[in-house]
Parts: structure tokens; C-alpha cells; sequence
């Protein structure tokens, strides 16, 4: 479209011309378009795309970029709750342990003996005012302790984020109790468990923001393990981040890891008789049926 702002108008009059088949009354093609936008639905039609003038490819449905569209917000929606539940774990057992052998040092994630300097040099990017201001309990806890320039782990690393979590655990000086946490989820290798942890963080950040899924290829492979069994041997669709994070799931909680595995399916199957989203599926994801 340009960098001219349009209307409703102009906006259907274009998707006819590249060959669209508004399926939907104009009325309800100008009530999607105000809900979801225009330029995000782009995104979801990007796929019946046939050349660089993005015209469309014969058949093309406004009806398809949308299915496509609530395919995507439903996957988000799930993997949300696996991640959250995931990132709570982590940070919990990161937290615990290593705490409880640095008894004496309540704030470890500053103490050289704990962690790298290169974290410690960088505590400011987590450790703010901001932060401080943010943070109801950090809050309390510094108009309490006026004298103390950071809140035990315990409070603070609560509302650091998943990445800074995974950060901090990379960063830890002791390798026994990076070791310990990873074959907590039944990992033995720390590198491919660090691997495994950076792509769900990839994928819990795609989701947080509103980001596209359905095409979401991740930056490197995920490491290969036994316990995995990947459809594709790049390992860098939704399907292989889809896998890995139903794996970590099921070291938490085999029975949530059962539950989010048939809701996945039942996501995908409202769509067996649309043969356009299915090809999608197929391709784009890289999904095959749990256990099929």
C-alpha cells in the first residue's frame, strides 16, 4: 500500500485487483480489516501470494488469510500457559539451588565468586531504577532496607525476564550446578540443554510480542536429542520448537504435557476439511499429528 495511509474502501478495491476473492460481505470485510488490520493480515495472506507484485494466486480466499489468522492466535494462546508454566519452573529451580549454595551471599547475582564479571558489568540493563520503581516488592524492599543496593535473589530475580534468567544461569561460574538443573529435565548435555532453553525463550518472546508463528523459523537448528523425534532435519520450524517445548513441559508435569498435546491436535483438526490451511499446515509448520 505504500506509505499513504487508505481507506476500507481502497483497501478492498486492491485485494480485487491482485485477485482476492472476498468471500465475505463488504460489511464484514471492513469490520475484520478495523479489528485486525490490514497490515497484520498481510502477514496471514502472505502465503497465496504468486509473484513480487503480490498478486494472488487463483482461488484465493480473504476467508483463508483469516482461518490462517485464528490459527495463529489460538497457538499463541496455548503456548503461552506451556511457557509460562515453563519459565516459572526454570526460574524457581535456578533461584533454589543456587542459592542454597551461596547461603552467604543473598545477592549472588552480583557476587563475582557466583557469576561472570561480564554479567555483573552488564547487572545495570536488569537492575535499574526503573526496575526498582516497577516492582512493588524491589519497592518495598529498598524503602526498608534503605542501606542495600540490591534485594536478595530471591525477590529480584523474580520479575527479571526469561531471557535475563537464561542469562544468568549461562552465566553462573559453577558448572556442577548448571548440570544439576539441566538433568533435572533430563538432559545431560549443559550446551544442547542451554539450546533447548534458548529456543523456547525465542518462542515465548515471538508469542509475548504478537508475533507471526505459523512461518516461524528460529535463528539455528535446536540441538538433536534422543528423546526428541523431530519431523524436519533443519530443526528450526514451530513444529520442532512445538516439540521441544512440549519435552521440557513433560519434566515438569507429564500429565499438563498430555492435556496441551490433545489441545494442539484439536487446534489443528478444526481446520482437516480446509485443504488451503492444511497444506499450510503441513508445510509452513511442519506439523504431523502427536503420536501419529
Amino acid at each position: 500500500m505504500g506509505n499513504i495511509a487508505t481507506s476500507f474502501g481502497e483497501q478492498i478495491k486492491r485485494l480485487e485487483e491482485r485477485g482476492m476473492n472476498l468471500d465475505y460481505d463488504q460489511e464484514k470485510v471492513k469490520e475484520i480489516l478495523l479489528d485486525i488490520g490490514y497490515y497484520r493480515l498481510g502477514f496471514y495472506w502472505n502465503p497465496f501470494e504468486k509473484n513480487r507484485k503480490h498478486e494472488f494466486k487463483d482461488g484465493t480466499k480473504f476467508s483463508d488469510a483469516v482461518s490462517l489468522y485464528y490459527l495463529d492466535v489460538d497457538l499463541r494462546n496455548l503456548l503461552l500457559k506451556c511457557l509460562n508454566r515453563i519459565e516459572i519452573n526454570f526460574r524457581t529451580k535456578v533461584v533454589y539451588y543456587v542459592s542454597n549454595v551461596n547461603k552467604n551471599s543473598p545477592t549472588w547475582f552480583i557476587d563475582p565468586k557466583v557469576i561472570s564479571s561480564d554479567f555483573i558489568n552488564s547487572i545495570e540493563l536488569h537492575y535499574n531504577d526503573d526496575f526498582k520503581k516497577n516492582n512493588k516488592t524491589i519497592k518495598l524492599h529498598h524503602k526498608k532496607y534503605i542501606n542495600d543496593k540490591y534485594a536478595p535473589a530471591w525477590k529480584t530475580l523474580e520479575f527479571f525476564t526469561f531471557g535475563a534468567i537464561l542469562k544468568v544461569f549461562k552465566e553462573l561460574n559453577d558448572t556442577a550446578i548448571k548440570e544439576r538443573i539441566s538433568n533435572l529435565y533430563g538432559i545431560q548435555n549443559l550446551q544442547k540443554f542451554i539450546n533447548l532453553m534458548e529456543t523456547i525463550v525465542y518462542v515465548r518472546n515471538v508469542c509475548a510480542h504478537g508475533g507471526v508463528l505459523y512461518d516461524l523459523k528460529l535463528p539455528k537448528s535446536i540441538s538433536a536429542i534422543p528423546d526428541i523425534n523431530f519431523n524436519s532435519q533443519n530443526r528450526c520450524s514451530l513444529d520442532d520448537s512445538m516439540k521441544v517445548i512440549l519435552y521440557i513441559l513433560g519434566k515438569i508435569s507429564d500429565n499438563r504435557k498430555l492435556d496441551i498435546e490433545k489441545e494442539i491436535d484439536k487446534i489443528f483438526s478444526e481446520y482437516s476439511d480446509n485443504e488451503v490451511i492444511n497444506n499450510i499446515i503441513a508445510t509452513e509448520i511442519g506439523y504431523r499429528k502427536i503420536n501419529s
